[in-house]
């Protein structure tokens, strides 16, 4: 064969028999960090986003009563984000809340532009990117869940 038409790789070549580990490598950080952002955002629409409205903190109940929705608007979405956070938690369930939360998010930033005065309208439009990846990443999961449903 001549040097044009010889393969540029072979199987004995080190970059090949390195290949695999460094993909594992990847792999294994990718599912790592995207694991602990689940658990992060699950915390954070659990604990910090929908706790304080299940329990009627004051500045819950004081933006509810400005947006004119009172309790029954605030317990609905506290229970939402508690529920949510949870099945965030969840394999089976995590694609189907994170794409569920990306819909919320997008109320939350309509609700707080129009209605608030733009106060914090960043913060739903920053968690819509992390909740994409995760619904994206574990979609295989909601594919799992429909299969399950339909038996």
């Amino acid at each position: 064969m001549s040097a044009t038409t010889a393969p540029l790789h072979t199987s004995n070549t080190p970059s090949t028999a390195s290949t695999p580990a460094t993909s594992s490598t990847r792999g294994r950080g990718a599912r790592i960090t995207l694991r602990t952002l689940q658990v992060l955002l699950g915390v954070f629409f659990g604990a910090a986003s929908g706790a304080p409205k299940l329990i009627a903190h004051p500045t819950a109940v004081e933006a509810f009563d400005k947006l004119g929705w009172g309790a029954p608007g605030m317990y609905t979405i506290g229970a939402l984000e508690l529920l949510g956070g949870i099945a965030l938690l969840l394999p089976l369930l995590s694609s189907v809340a994170a794409t569920a939360f990306i819909g919320l998010m997008v109320g939350a930033f309509i609700v707080s532009v129009t209605a608030l005065g733009g106060e914090n309208a960043a913060t739903p439009l920053v968690l819509i990117l992390p909740l994409a990846w995760i619904a994206w990443a574990r979609r295989e999961e909601t594919a799992k869940l429909i299969a399950r449903l339909r038996r």
